[in-house]
């Protein structure tokens, strides 16, 4: 049967739409670090990398002296092979932070080094305490063209005194992370490794071209809520080629907190995720949410390998949240001892204050998930909606999860307040997820 011109000329609407996405995110992704001409040695400035020695101050002071070569091209500060204590320090636009082979920059674990400053304006309070917050490690805030890279050298938060005093809840304030950048540009990390993160590892926020390629990071499986890489109301990020094992998340996607978010309106979107090595001991390899009142759309995830998670990969929201999730493709997926592969729930999440709007429902919707093989895996999938705002069109195929101690793996699935389509998925998935075509299906997911 011949194509009506009508549903030609949509097809190559969508067709464009589909092209230029991609390639706007593979711009992102195919950006590289300028190189700088003048270099200094933190030594210049005073620095001892004896492990010991508190170097806040000869940090600080080099930042600032390296300011004079903004016009130039910028400058790179060179931290040798050693070990070098700090407090938290902020960058400036045209630098690169370069780290040695082993060079490791060691968090102080006194909270009198580390700055306390306001709450994001998009989450009115800390995330782990009403109130005001510790500023991260290394800062750049309203900064462009920052580097932060070296030969694989270390960056380690020494969080272990900060996830007792959570524990214990004797924080003062909400915790720190290791890196954060706040409305910046074209910010470049990469070749480094990153251990013990009090909370966060790198954290973009109102932020756009945000790369991140070749590291690794690591906490404690133990470690509360410390998570790897979070977009949080950014664009144009990419990630790519990096290992990260986390205490709760590996790489987090969000955009602010309930009325603060919806009020900022500042979503995250053009995100891409790509071959990624992904653990999280008690929360999720990906999860969008549960922090995404600004919404987040328009996320490529593809070859990520995931294992040792209590999820696989979650989308988390709750009413009063606001915001939307929608245009997220999640494809060639492998996963290995996972508890739960999928996990969409209307119904996660506390509030900051009780100013939240009780009827600011968010919407979930144009959630593709393919070509993803699990083994080892407890439970493929709970999707639960609310009355409110269910889930809509989550289109799910060619997906195939190994379910261990399963004797119906009908069971594997649970499902509430949410449509889609499914085809050549095993275990076989609940009715809702069945309840249009795959035709259809397959031309939502366009």
């Amino acid at each position: 049967m011949m194509m009506m011109p009508v549903e030609l000329v949509l097809l190559l609407a969508l067709s464009c739409v589909i092209l230029i996405h991609a390639t706007s995110l593979g711009n992102v992704c195919d950006q590289r670090p300028k190189k700088r001409e003048h270099i200094m040695r933190i030594t210049e400035f005073g620095a001892v990398g004896d492990g010991k020695t508190l170097n806040t101050l000869a940090f600080q002071n080099a930042v600032f002296s390296l300011k004079s070569y903004a016009d130039k091209g910028g400058a790179q500060l060179f931290v040798p092979s050693g070990r070098w204590l700090t407090g938290s320090f902020n960058l400036t636009s045209h630098i690169t932070l370069f780290l040695d082979k082993d060079a490791v920059i060691l968090a102080s674990q006194d909270p009198s080094d580390w700055q306390v400053v306001d709450p994001l304006p998009s989450y009115g309070q800390g995330v782990d305490l009403p109130g005001r917050r510790y500023m991260s490690l290394i800062n750049g805030h309203m900064l462009h063209d920052v580097i932060i890279t070296g030969d694989n050298g270390t960056i380690d938060g020494q969080g272990l005194v900060w996830w007792d005093r959570y524990n214990s809840n004797s924080l003062e304030h909400s915790r720190p992370h290791l890196i954060e950048f706040v409305s910046s540009e074209n910010v470049f990390v990469s070749n480094l490794t990153f251990l013990n993160a009090p909370a966060y590892t790198i954290h973009s926020v109102y932020s756009r071209n945000v790369y991140i390629h070749n590291v690794t990071a690591n906490t404690s499986p133990e470690s509360p809520y410390t998570v790897g890489i979070v977009p949080d109301s950014s664009e144009n990020v990419c990630i790519q080629d990096s290992t990260i094992n986390m205490g709760y998340d590996a790489i987090s996607l969000k955009s602010g907190w309930d009325e603060y978010g919806i009020s900022y309106a500042r979503p995250t979107a053009n995100v891409e995720i790509r071959n990624v090595y992904l653990g999280a001991a008690s929360g999720s390899s990906i999860s969008f949410g549960s922090e995404m009142s600004g919404g987040i759309s328009d996320v490529e995830v593809s070859n990520a390998h995931i294992y040792n998670s209590l999820t696989g990969i979650a989308f988390r929201t709750t009413k009063g949240r606001g915001g939307y999730m929608k245009e997220i493709d999640i494809s060639n997926i492998h996963m290995v001892n996972v508890g739960t592969a999928f996990l969409a729930n209307g119904s996660f999440g506390t509030h900051p204050d009780s100013g939240f709007d009780e009827n600011a429902f968010p919407l979930v919707s144009h959630i593709r998930l393919h070509d993803i093989v699990g083994e080892n895996i407890s439970i493929a999938g709970d999707f639960f909606g609310t009355k409110e705002s269910p889930f809509t069109s989550i289109i799910l195929s060619n997906i195939s999860l190994s379910i261990k101690n399963s004797d119906s793996p009908a069971d594997s699935w649970q499902c509430s307040y949410v449509d889609g389509s499914s085809d050549s998925v095993v275990p076989e998935p609940c009715p809702e997820l069945k309840s249009f075509d795959s035709d259809y299906g397959r031309a939502e997911a366009l």
